[in-house]
């Protein structure tokens, strides 16, 4: 039987195991699969990993794995969940952890609270990418916030940018009716994105609040993104509709994210285990 623990960042929901130990799953994206099944599994957006790190610089390594089986760069609310997961069962008693991710080397600072506990991470998320190659899409540009795509016979327009993982962002008047189960698709595997995209729609409160839901690449619709709230505030800014600190909420609740002045983004929110259990692999 194979230890687990369910844990969710605003609703951001995911199984995590622990692999330092020497746990090794055969087919990870099937069995991927079969336990994110919210009828027939645990039912979540996906698995994460943790691991002993490789490399002289980070601490951990964490893989994520979305719904579908495909593997994603990196996942925000998954990697402050894997900062708790570290305090709570002790694998590490640094407040502040280096985690390798395929986007990189990512630095959380937990937030003991009064007790002990941990319910809150501050992620340094690096700096905003926005060179295709990176991102990647089809479009030979270092940097593109005017990108139209057709989408149910319509043009709409994107802000592309990358934090470790793509993200195309759209502003639109009222992120509530917003038809995500039509367009969210559409755009996700839109050609123009080879590894698809996640999609965020983002209505604009003011200059420090904005209103965002996300389509996430291989999941669906998802109660919360960090990436995608860092994603959305870089669009906002660089599209003159935000500042440097920005409230991003969310359907499952608020993410606090700043633009630093040293170009990286600082995403802060909580992180909650939900419960513990056994499966068979």
């Amino acid at each position: 039987m194979l230890s687990f623990t369910k844990m969710t960042g605003l609703g951001n929901d995911y199984i995590y195991i622990d692999c330092t130990k020497g746990v090794k799953l055969k087919n990870i994206p099937e069995f991927t699969k079969r336990v994110s099944d919210r009828h027939f599994g645990i039912g979540s957006d996906g698995l994460i990993l943790i691991d002993k790190s490789s490399d002289d610089n980070s601490d951990f390594k964490m893989r994520i794995f979305n719904s579908d089986g495909s593997e994603a760069e990196m996942c925000g609310n998954g990697i402050r969940c894997v900062a708790k997961f570290i305090h709570d069962n002790k694998l590490s008693d640094k407040d502040k952890i280096a985690i390798d991710t395929l986007a990189g080397i990512k630095k959380v600072k937990i937030i003991e609270e009064d007790d002990g506990s941990c319910e809150n991470v501050i992620v340094d998320m690096g700096e905003p990418i926005f060179q295709d190659s990176n991102i990647p899409y089809d479009v030979y540009e270092p940097f593109n916030k005017d990108l139209d795509l057709d989408v149910n016979e319509e043009k709409m327009r994107f802000t592309v940018v990358s934090m470790g993982n793509p993200h195309a962002i759209t502003f639109v008047d009222d992120v509530d009716n917003i038809e995500i189960e039509k367009v969210g698709p559409i755009v996700e595997n839109n050609p123009m994105f080879p590894n698809k995209t996640n999609v965020e729609f983002v209505q604009i409160i003011d200059k420090n609040n904005i209103k965002v839901r996300v389509w996430e690449r291989g999941v669906g619709e998802t109660y919360a993104c960090g990436t995608g709230a860092c994603a959305a505030t870089v669009a906002g800014g660089i599209n003159g509709y935000t500042g440097e600190n920005v409230t991003v909420k969310l359907p499952g609740g608020d993410l606090k994210v700043e633009w630093g002045k040293d170009n990286h983004i600082y995403m802060q929110g909580p992180a909650t285990k939900i419960f513990e259990g056994k499966i068979e692999e």
